[in-house]
């Protein structure tokens, strides 16, 4: 498996055709597939669908979500990652889920600052990224890595608070 990243505790890795039963354990639960689009936990369908996305959003525009694993013995913590939002904008959106027995434990700051400095450092174009408006823990991650908030954007139905990557924004 080649390293996309690496963090002082993670790597991020490219998916395995076989990975759906990893997505799937991570979406399993409300609790971690509340914020998600749909708002429910995924089926397998719907872990499968995803797996196909994000190598055709790889092979594509050469970046997408990520399988994150622990350096210390690789173990599946998540998903992380930098996603094409709006093809005629060049607009591109980190994302980042966690499984629930890993949050609390700053994986989500770690992941979105690495993900910043990578992104630019390829100087790529504009970087959002939205939560759910009930996310604040996402929000706090968010500008917790330096990004700021501004105008909300309707997605799946809600009202979104969005953040982006600005060029004075700090990651320490």
């Amino acid at each position: 498996m080649e390293t996309i990243l690496e963090t002082e505790r993670m790597r991020l890795v490219m998916w395995q055709p076989d990975d759906a039963r990893l997505v799937h354990y991570l979406h399993l639960t409300m609790a971690t597939s509340r914020f998600m689009s749909g708002g429910e936990p995924w089926n397998m369908k719907r872990c499968e669908e995803r797996i196909g996305q994000w190598f055709r959003e790889q092979a594509e525009d050469g970046t997408t979500k990520y399988k994150v694993l622990s350096r210390d013995g690789g173990r599946f913590i998540g998903r992380a990652g930098i996603s094409l939002h709006d093809r005629a904008t060049g607009e591109y959106e980190m994302g980042y889920a966690f499984r629930e027995d890993e949050w609390g434990k700053g994986f989500a700051t770690e992941v979105a600052r690495a993900l910043i400095d990578w992104f630019s450092a390829r100087n790529m174009g504009r970087l959002i990224a939205f939560t759910h408006p009930d996310n604040h823990a996402s929000q706090h991650v968010l500008r917790k890595a330096g990004m700021r908030q501004i105008a909300p954007r309707h997605i799946d139905g809600f009202v979104a608070p969005t953040f982006e990557m600005g060029a004075t924004n700090s990651n320490s």
